[in-house]
């Protein structure tokens, strides 16, 4: 991949990454208000304890996608962006425009949803 293809791809991940910073330390922030409100009343308490289990989960699968970011960036920086962890087949440019922490083709990745293959670590 050339490097103005590399360079648009890691500013974008950049980009994706300082987003879902924001929303994390967001979410792990009404979480904590919500351990600290003194409310008495039980629907209160289990209202806030949903809220709480909620935004967790949330913050679960964006901590997840930054994972892959990271990752995603430091094969930019090995010079191994693009290829697909698996097969070794280069990824095509269409899914990275849409996922581009992409590790996988889509024929490796479908693989991998139907148990076919182990996901790589």
């Amino acid at each position: 991949m050339d490097q103005k293809k590399l360079a648009f791809f890691k500013k974008r991940l950049l980009e994706e990454r300082d987003k879902l910073l924001g929303v994390v330390n967001r979410n792990e922030n009404h979480g904590r208000e919500a351990d600290t409100e003194a409310t008495q009343d039980p629907a209160d308490k289990a209202s806030n304890s949903y809220t709480k289990e909620l935004l967790f989960s949330q913050s679960t699968g964006e901590r997840a996608i930054l994972m892959q970011i990271e990752e995603a960036l430091q094969r930019i920086e090995d010079e191994e962006f693009g290829i697909c962890l698996v097969s070794g087949e280069e990824i095509p440019y269409k899914r990275l425009e849409a996922v581009p922490w992409a590790r996988y083709t889509i024929a490796v990745q479908e693989k991998i949803e139907r148990g076919e293959l182990e996901e790589e670590e």
